[in-house]
């Protein structure tokens, strides 16, 4: 059987980024004792602020101090650590990414993936924010190996866009990961169906560390969640900065899709789109 202890770690991350990444370690330890063999952080884990301050915060991968943070628990730990997502700055590019990242317990680097799907939206009577006006996007879809499974990579509103996962899951991902910083407003009703619909119709399990607290532009909504290859949410966060664990079985979601095996049953040559 293909068991793994894995953890959510859901934080408050404000503009001080010293201090995030101190509370990080903390929670990060704390998985790794509680046996987390895989630890994910939240969305821009390391640094929430105003666009004012994202150039002073942001960092070039895999040179920065956050990179180096994360390989060097890793290492320590022995653990797979997925690093939420942080600015990425590029040398000649205006723009940051918002960029996660990967460690496997040598503290090695073995994935990188920046996020396709920008949050620009203007809600009535709820938040607004253009995430483009700042970040650039990314355009490649993300798996990445591991001695356990295949990982897909995604963050936050990614999850609306159940194409990403579908690829994903076609490239052999066993977990989809979404780190988060999803709004209270649309989280309240839309975080925890999207989840089970993406672990659903993919057959996976999926990861989604959050972010919780008041922010800049918005109140984010937390609730980090662990899901199962049926829907089934196994592990969700309160609302606190905390750590929450829960033992997965990756062959589970091979006996889930040969019992239901809507993705060999695909039939992707009708799926052409015809627009007038």
């Amino acid at each position: 059987m293909r068991k793994i202890k894995v953890a959510t770690v859901q934080m408050d991350s404000q503009h001080d980024k010293a201090s995030n990444l101190q509370k990080a370690e903390r929670l990060i330890r704390e998985a790794a004792g509680q046996g987390a063999q895989y630890v994910a952080l939240p969305e821009y884990f390391n640094f929430v602020g105003t666009e004012e301050q994202e150039e002073a915060n942001a960092e070039y991968i895999p040179d920065g101090e956050t990179v180096q943070f994360l390989s060097r628990l890793s290492k320590e730990l022995n653990i797979w650590l997925h690093g939420g997502s942080m600015l990425e700055k590029v040398r000649g590019e205006v723009k940051f990414y918002n960029a996660t990242v990967l460690f496997n317990p040598q503290g090695e680097l073995v994935g990188k993936y920046r996020k396709i799907h920008l949050f620009d939206v203007e809600i009535e009577s709820g938040p607004s924010y253009l995430e483009s006006q700042t970040k650039d996007f990314g355009r490649e879809v993300v798996v990445c190996d591991t001695d356990f499974a295949k990982i897909g990579l995604a963050i936050c509103y990614d999850i609306r866009f159940p194409e990403l996962f579908r690829l994903q899951s076609l490239k052999g991902a066993e977990i989809l990961m979404l780190p988060a910083e999803f709004t209270l407003y649309t989280g309240r009703d839309h975080w925890e169906t999207l989840l089970r619909a993406r672990a659903i119709e993919n057959q996976a399990y999926v990861i989604a560390p959050g972010q919780i607290g008041k922010k800049p532009s918005y109140q984010s909504y937390g609730r980090s969640m662990i899901v199962d290859p049926w829907g089934t949410v196994i592990a969700t966060a309160t609302d606190a900065e905390m750590v929450t664990v829960a033992e997965i079985d990756l062959d589970y979601v091979q006996q889930i899709r040969k019992q239901v095996p809507s993705l060999k049953n695909r039939r992707p040559e009708v799926y052409s789109l015809h627009l007038s």
